[in-house]
């Protein structure tokens, strides 16, 4: 297909016809979730995290300190907040205020 054979699609939020592969190139990067740490790095899933703060743990009666490492993070769709695995708490969710990249 070339560049002149492409479908326009009518955009109701620009008011303007465009490419459909465009348009949904900015609906797929609108709605994409960038998670940041605590000093702006992007995090994705499999990275490491250092914590920043010492965290009392609900549910596990342990606190996690300062500089402890959490290894492969995943991603959980919310823009604050990563599933982490950690030896002693099963299931823990941090902020990502409270961590940054490793």
């Amino acid at each position: 297909m070339s560049e002149g054979d492409e479908d326009y699609i009518y955009d109701e939020v620009t008011g303007d016809w465009m490419p459909a592969s465009q348009l949904a190139a900015r609906i797929q990067a609108e709605t994409e979730i960038v998670v940041r740490d605590a000093v702006g790095n992007v995090l994705q899933d499999g990275d490491s995290v250092v914590l920043v703060k010492d965290l009392d743990v609900k549910g596990a009666g342990q606190t996690l300190r300062r500089g402890t490492i959490i290894r492969s993070i995943r991603l959980t769709g919310d823009a604050q907040e990563i599933d982490c695995k950690h030896e002693a708490i099963r299931g823990l969710v941090l902020r990502a205020e409270f961590v940054r990249k490793h």
